[in-house]
């Protein structure tokens, strides 16, 4: 069962959200909030697996809220869930450290696979902002190699071009016939090198130094 915690600023909106997520039998709504320092507040005793996170809140935007969830509780995800597609929001949110980052057209059986697949570890990106995320990196700063005190070894490189493609753990182990442990030990190590903290960030700079390519 995933646990979640519902943080919109609009009543409405936290309604239907749980509607949704009710109807499925693998997830658990824990609670709402409706903004993000209301989220903080919440955590210690609810502890979540995932907080479902708008960004433009009063009190405390998501943004922050994101930065403040990953610097305390690094074991809970964060899945940004949002009508905002500017680009400033968007890379705000990553570099604080959200897991994912979906619109709120998305459709409710996406919703809830995202859900799921983000507290296994994958990362969830809407489509659209996945292709401009690309894009930005690759025309801000066309690097064609990486710095040269980034050395990772040719596992290290299989790796985190599957991670990349958001796939967890588990699915990277399947794939390259080898143990959950040994693919965490990997992306801690992969992580350290790369100076980030989560996958998402790990994936963003592997695209920007032209490590991995997704297309």
């Amino acid at each position: 069962m995933i646990n979640v915690l519902i943080c919109d600023d609009q009543p409405i909106v936290c309604e239907g959200l749980q509607t949704i997520l009710h109807a499925s039998p693998e997830i658990n709504v824990l609670g709402t909030a409706h903004d993000g320092s209301d989220a903080l507040a919440m955590l210690e005793q609810l502890q979540p697996d995932v907080v479902l996170m708008d960004l433009k809140m009063p009190v405390m935007n998501g943004i922050i809220a994101t930065r403040k969830i990953r610097q305390k509780y690094p074991h809970i995800r964060v899945l940004v869930l949002t009508t905002y597609d500017d680009d400033e929001w968007i890379f705000d949110a990553i570099r604080s450290g959200a897991a994912g980052y979906l619109l709120k057209d998305t459709p409710p059986e996406d919703l809830i696979a995202a859900i799921l697949g983000t507290a296994a570890g994958k990362t969830f990106l809407d489509p659209d902002i996945a292709g401009r995320i690309t894009a930005s990196y690759r025309e801000q700063v066309p690097v064609s190699s990486p710095p040269t005190n980034l050395q990772l070894s040719p596992r290290e490189l299989d790796i985190l071009a599957l991670l990349a493609q958001g796939l967890s753990n588990a699915d990277i182990a399947q794939q390259l016939f080898l143990s959950d442990g040994t693919v965490r030990n990997y992306t801690s190590e992969i992580f350290k090198k790369m100076g980030v903290s989560d996958r998402t960030q790990a994936a963003v700079l592997a695209l920007r130094f032209g490590l991995v390519d997704i297309n």
